[in-house]
């Protein structure tokens, strides 16, 4: 008999596929045959009669009329075809001594969390979770009706596999090389141990929703690269080519060939954990490539990952990058199949078929993401995310402004990169010009582990002094500063110095300050904020650039939130900045004669009184610490070599403000009770001690972590976000395709395609313009992908939870 997996693949073909890809992706964490058994495993109760007879049912096999014909869509998601393969594993191991018991866990968690995501070991509420699973009665499980129909080859091939030594002497060996003698902590040694299971688990469900996707349309096969990619000489070619081109044509720039000079000599060293601590302006994004490429060349390492904040963009890195990396089609347009860029999240947690097809497995040779998509696949809960956390090993990973890191993140931060460094063969480049301190946090919690020549420029101290070429201002008032008269100082350095860049802290003070200087001027204005989609941010940012030209420079105003922040390339005689942290100062200063044209530039620091930062904690905490430093610059300006921007201001920044945050560190949460995300996912004490107290023993289990409670409340941002495609300009053309076309491979093209065309909408947002305005469309039904109205989406503005247009109609 042939028993299905789905409905054009066998299950003997799915296993057997699912463990050759579990094991070629754990292979890079030197796990391959735990890779191989848990996928050969993780559908073995799909050979149950009640199972069959639900999918033959589904799919028409089994008519209404025949005896074995069970209602699908009554049953669906109700028989558990996940324990069998577990309890196989668990039986199989846990009675051959402590470390077989420990390798059975491991194992049999990633096979039962293969539909849920990783399950708790003990929930908060202090009952055992995992034994309970492993305990389900077996006409629950259909465990032996599982394992007698299962094919011979499969279990053939699962008996070879527990026949080799490896597969206990392996897992023990990784899971001591996890622990750390210099930190010597059960936090850090549980919690990275944690990160092993959930990274063999990542191999599992990556290679299961492939195995899926493929089966159903296997000419979408074709559109993976599967790690064939152009080799890294071929990129480095092309990389070396661009520098060469570049002329110098001032001091800012031999500096930045100077500091990209750093980064190809620093390449040749160990894999590890770097600092590209460079001033705002000093070329960083292709300075750390070179080393992203040479390094990744010389440790013959599979992808780079470029992580930008996600209070950024990531368009522009990605378009700087693409124009000389990227193949072209005949017609000039990019084929997609060297830099990836991944940002929004368009398709939900619970994937169709359709959706594990078009989600994003970071499957390139460059990606760029956001720290949003990066925090979600080494925490966040299901499936979706964490199918990508085994792209991590054998990368480059750089962080561009890691000082950006959400605070309640650190200690968690710190272990991750800890563990895919040190036990995955990452190395992780961490870019800013405000350095933050996580190797100097707690230890014995989570502080970053440096390779002993860490700093990739030699000097950063001198480097900061000669890069210096702003002047800045502190003019805080008592009162704080009007929107007229913000106005006012806007329009007065116009005419000084014909281009301004005005940044504040929300989108609203944005809107008010753009309008306002609008009905004084005839110069050219804009505004841009995160209400827009990529690619309007970037024609935006490509007429202000026209404005910018050094040799026809046009007046020009742009008023900004902080997304103009990071790595954006533009060059402003002025820049007035709302107070905030130091490092957003900075990185504000970065915008004005960021290219040394002119012999100095002005940067103006105000305290507008039109701002309201009641719910935006984490700069309304940088403010009073920046602002603590201002104060202090103003006693002795010496203690900080004269520059209120250099490494000892902003150290001793991040010292007043890690010290004031120090507790948030371990990200807090309400659980039944009182706990933190950081110690539900190690030691656990509190669940522990709680279950010793009412079972009057310990736990009959090595890992008890509650991955499942901490992944469900971790978020990354406050609030967790969602994408829209919007109606901007050829979005209004990927949209009438998403809803038209049918084919899923077009479909794949089509959402790459939209990410550049898409916003990402707070809850309260999508719920305003979901449900009140009848805003947000679905592009076809059961497709969890969607578009918005455009009467809700502005030229000027972006996005709008009210109409700002009059209704057209989309072709569709």
């Amino acid at each position: 008999m042939k028993y299905l997996a789905h409905e054009n693949q066998s299950l003997e073909e799915h296993l057997a596929g699912v463990a050759e890809k579990s094991g070629n992706f754990a292979s890079k964490i030197g796990l391959q045959k735990h890779g191989e058994l848990v996928g050969l495993l993780h559908d073995i109760g799909k050979y149950s009669e009640d199972f069959q007879n639900y999918l033959q049912s589904a799919v028409g096999i089994l008519n209404l009329d025949e005896d074995d014909y069970i209602n699908a869509k009554g049953v669906k998601g109700k028989i558990d075809h996940s324990t069998a393969g577990a309890k196989y594993v668990f039986n199989r191991l846990s009675d051959k001594g402590n470390e077989s018991k420990l390798a059975a866990q491991i194992l049999s968690m990633c096979i039962a969390s293969h539909h849920s995501g990783l399950i708790d070991c003990l929930s908060p509420d202090s009952k055992d979770v995992f034994t309970a699973r492993m305990n389900k009665a077996k006409n629950k499980t259909h465990y032996d009706e599982a394992i007698l129909r299962a094919d011979r080859s499969v279990l053939k091939r699962v008996e070879d596999l527990f026949s080799s030594p490896a597969i206990i002497e392996t897992l023990i060996k990784n899971l001591k090389e996890v622990h750390d003698k210099d930190e010597n902590s059960p936090i850090t040694t549980h919690f990275k141990q944690g990160m092993l299971i959930r990274i063999l688990f990542s191999c599992l469900i990556d290679a299961d929703r492939l195995d899926t996707a493929d089966s159903e349309k296997p000419q979408l096969a074709k559109l993976r690269s599967n790690g064939r990619y152009r080799s890294w000489d071929d990129l480095i070619g092309r990389l070396e080519k661009k520098l060469e081109a570049f002329q110098k044509h001032n001091n800012v720039d031999m500096l930045r060939a100077e500091i990209s000079d750093h980064c190809l000599r620093h390449a040749g060293e160990p894999k590890g954990i770097y600092f590209l601590t460079v001033p705002t302006g000093g070329g960083k994004t292709l300075a750390s490539l070179r080393f992203a490429l040479h390094h990744a060349k010389k440790y013959s390492m599979d992808r780079i990952i470029y992580v930008i904040p996600y209070t950024s963009i990531i368009d522009q890195n990605a378009e700087e990058v693409r124009k000389f990396m990227e193949d072209r089609d005949v017609d000039g347009t990019y084929l997609n199949r060297i830099v990836l860029e991944h940002h929004s999240n368009l398709t939900p947690e619970e994937e169709t078929w359709q959706q594990k097809i078009l989600a994003q497995d970071w499957d390139a040779p460059i990606v760029f993401t956001t720290s949003v998509q990066i925090l979600e696949t080494l925490f966040g809960a299901g499936t979706r995310s964490v199918r990508r956390m085994h792209q991590l090993a054998k990368s480059v990973i750089i962080f561009d402004e890691v000082q950006t890191i959400p605070v309640r993140c650190v200690h968690m931060f710190n272990n991750a990169i800890n563990f895919l460094v040190k036990n995955c063969g990452a190395t992780v480049v961490l870019c800013t010009a405000t350095q933050p301190l996580l190797d100097t946090v707690k230890k014995e919690k989570g502080a970053l582990k440096l390779s002993s020549n860490h700093e990739i420029t030699p000097d950063v101290d001198q480097l900061f002094s000669d890069l210096n070429r702003v002047i800045v201002t502190d003019k805080r008032k008592v009162g704080g500063w009007s929107s007229d008269e913000t106005t006012e100082l806007i329009m007065r350095e116009m005419e000084d110095g014909r281009s301004v860049l005005a940044i504040v802290n929300t989108r609203n003070a944005a809107k008010e300050l753009y309008e306002r200087c609008r009905s004084k001027t005839q110069a050219e204005i804009y505004h841009l904020s995160t209400n827009m989609c990529p690619i309007h941010r970037i024609q935006i940012l490509e007429r202000i650039r026209v404005c910018l030209d050094p040799n026809n420079l046009i007046p020009v105003i742009c008023i900004s939130t902080q997304l103009i922040e990071a790595g954006v390339d533009v060059d402003f005689g002025s820049v007035i900045r709302s107070v905030a942290g130091l490092d957003s100062i900075a990185q504000a200063a970065g915008r004005c004669n960021r290219h040394g044209y002119r012999h100095t530039g002005s940067v103006f620091i105000i305290n507008p009184d039109f701002e309201n930062l009641d719910k935006l904690k984490d700069i309304k905490i940088g403010r009073e610490k920046a602002e603590r430093i201002l104060d202090e610059y103003k006693d002795n300006s010496d203690v900080f070599d004269n520059n209120i921007l250099s490494p000892k201001a902003v150290a001793r920044y991040f010292k007043y403000y890690f010290y004031q945050r120090a507790h948030e560190m371990l990200y807090s949460v309400e659980v039944g009770h009182d706990d933190n995300l950081l110690s539900l996912l190690s030691a656990n004490s509190t669940v522990i001690n709680d279950y010793e107290r009412i079972n009057h023993t310990s736990p009959p289990i090595y890992f008890k972590q509650s991955f499942m409670t901490a992944a469900k409340a971790f978020q990354t941002i406050d609030s967790p976000t969602r994408g829209v495609i919007v109606p901007y300009n050829k979005g209004k053309t990927i949209i009438a395709d998403l809803c038209s076309v049918c084919a899923i491979e077009n479909q794949y093209g089509l959402i790459r395609k939209a990410q550049r065309y898409s916003v990402n909408l707070f809850p309260h947002e999508w719920k305003k313009l979901d449900e009140e305005e009848h805003a947000i469309k679905e592009v076809q039904e059961g497709s969890g992908i969607y578009y918005l109205d455009e009467r809700y989406y502005s030229p000027d503005f972006g996005l709008s939870l009210k109409p700002v247009n009059k209704m057209s109609f989309l072709e569709i």
